[in-house]
């Protein structure tokens, strides 16, 4: 069984940066893409990044393109997102995700498409 732990949240100023990490178990780390996700108070959670298995694809949400980078470390079976330039609209709750998939290219932007989350990592982004 898959198990994912984030880490790295926190308080942040406006324009700061934070870079969260995703702890994956359980799984052959290079057969899942990544993704990550997040929900704000009141909102329904929302794609931000996601990582094809082979690292070699990514893909973004516009709003977080060019602030954020998701990578993907395969010996250490940790995915990350690097956020700069925050903004107090990126304040949610970040959630990791993990999607076995037989596809390298594979990045999916839909929250029903990943198989197991993590317990989510709050980030709090002030003006």
């Amino acid at each position: 069984q898959v198990r994912l732990v984030e880490s790295g949240g926190g308080l942040v100023q406006a324009g700061g940066s934070l870079r969260l990490s995703c702890a994956h178990s359980g799984g052959t780390f290079s057969s899942y893409a990544m993704g990550w996700f997040r929900q704000a108070p009141g909102k329904e959670r929302e794609f931000v990044a996601a990582i094809s298995r082979s690292g070699v694809v990514t893909r973004y949400q516009d709003s977080v393109k060019g602030r954020f980078t998701i990578s993907k470390d395969n010996a250490k079976s940790t995915v990350f997102l690097a956020m700069n330039s925050l903004k107090p609209e990126d304040t949610a709750v970040y959630y990791c995700a993990a999607d076995y998939s037989i596809y390298a290219s594979s990045t999916p932007t839909t929250w029903s498409a990943y198989d197991s989350w993590g317990q989510g990592t709050q980030v709090t982004v002030s003006s």
